[in-house]
């Protein structure tokens, strides 16, 4: 019998997520900085992961790990690797996941996978619980990094994108440009939630002289791209660059944070052509991620698929512009806090060379400016407003979800 682990009159939001792994980016930070938020709103939310199986247990429970944490409950399920994904498991027993939330008898439910967790949308609406969907990524986008051609990849997405909208209350999307593709299929229950950045943690004090001592040696520029290493992430295009503009006499340095199946190819890469490239993997902690993305010159975002971008976010925060990928919806948010470029090396060495021509200290600000917009309670408001969850403690939430969703019936439904 799971229990409740008291929030007085507050709402148990029950979160499901596939793809986080202890070495996951955004993801993790977006569903950790929601989870506290909807705890400090005086929900109870509770977080469902894939992972190893755990010991313990018997029967329904056998494998199944539970922890207290800062973000509320987080429940790990066993799921099987994900071949090629470098690490990423998946939920894969629905039998044993229906079971779970059955017990769990959510007042809420909110998932982030849209591909192989949408059938909990007919699971909520049977079980009369309001269900949103969160896209984090562009379907169309992702396919078409994988070389698929443009009209086939939007034919697919629009079909998929129909079919989440049909299957749960609400869509919410982080930017205009991730709803862009729902809304074109006539979808009417999309609600705008933009994520957020620690404004205290990322911050232009972070800077200091040890990273570029450390990684640029000699190099009078520092890049930095903290991404997946993984195709739709494109993160080659950091490569291309490096080796066009170093071609063009700027002296630059790389460094690279972050881990997936294309790092070996990438290092082997730099190696061969002799690039000054630093792979560093994935970091656990947090503020010397940070320290370096203050202490970098540039960040690098070359994915064309991203529909937010936390880690370039974390990077205007600390006051280092960014040059990202105008296909992605970095190329709203960036701003005058960076540039933008097409998926070509010689293009992100044009837009590098652009920032860089600024004065340091105005494109430093500009960066920050940029960042200073997109803190985490305007988050937490949006995304509480989008389960129609206003906070129990007394605090208004700030942002309305914009249109009616479907109708969940009389579970405390909309």
């Amino acid at each position: 019998m799971i229990r409740r682990h008291g929030t007085g009159a507050g709402l148990r939001i029950v979160r499901i997520a596939n793809f986080v792994t202890p070495a996951s980016g955004g993801l993790r930070t977006a569903l950790c900085e929601l989870g506290k938020g909807y705890r400090a709103a005086g929900h109870e939310p509770v977080l469902i992961v894939p992972g190893p199986p755990g010991a313990g247990g018997t029967g329904r429970t056998a494998g199944i790990r539970e922890e207290l944490t800062a973000q509320g409950r987080v429940i790990t399920l066993p799921g099987p690797v994900l071949p090629g994904s470098g690490g990423y498991r998946v939920l894969t027993d629905r039998r044993r996941l229906r079971l779970l939330l059955t017990a769990l008898a959510p007042d809420r439910l909110e998932v982030s996978d849209r591909t192989t967790l949408r059938w909990t949308g007919t699971w909520a609406r049977r079980a009369r619980v309001p269900a949103v969907m969160v896209s984090h990524e562009s379907v169309d986008g992702v396919l078409r990094t994988w070389g698929v051609p443009r009209p086939f990849a939007r034919a697919v997405a629009d079909r998929l994108n129909r079919r989440t909208a049909h299957a749960y209350s609400r869509v919410v999307c982080t930017t205009e440009w991730a709803a862009a593709e729902f809304t074109r299929t006539g979808a009417r229950n999309v609600v705008r939630a933009p994520l957020g950045v620690d404004l205290e943690a990322w911050h232009p004090d972070r800077r200091g002289p040890e990273p570029r001592l450390r990684w640029a040696g000699r190099a009078e520029y520092l890049l930095l791209m903290c991404s997946r290493l993984s195709q739709e992430k494109r993160p080659g295009r950091a490569l291309d660059a490096l080796a066009e503009l170093r071609r063009r006499g700027v002296d630059a340095a790389l460094v690279v944070v972050g881990d997936g199946p294309l790092r070996g190819r990438l290092e082997a890469r730099a190696r061969s052509e002799r690039l000054p490239a630093a792979f560093l993997g994935h970091l656990a902690d947090r503020s010397r991620v940070a320290e370096l993305q203050a202490g970098a010159d540039l960040a690098l975002a070359p994915g064309p698929a991203e529909t937010f971008g936390l880690a370039a976010l974390e990077a205007l925060a600390c006051g280092t512009p960014v040059v990202a990928s105008a296909a992605s919806a970095l190329a709203g948010l960036v701003g005058d806090g960076g540039d933008t470029a097409l998926d070509d090396g010689p293009s992100f060495a044009d837009a590098v060379q652009r920032v860089l021509a600024r004065p340091e200290p105005a494109r430093r600000a500009a960066a920050r400016c940029r960042a200073e917009g997109y803190g985490w309670q305007p988050a937490v408001d949006a995304f509480l407003a989008a389960h129609d969850a206003p906070p129990v403690l007394g605090r208004p939430v700030a942002a309305q979800a914009s249109t009616p969703p479907h109708p969940a019936g009389p579970r405390g439904g909309w």
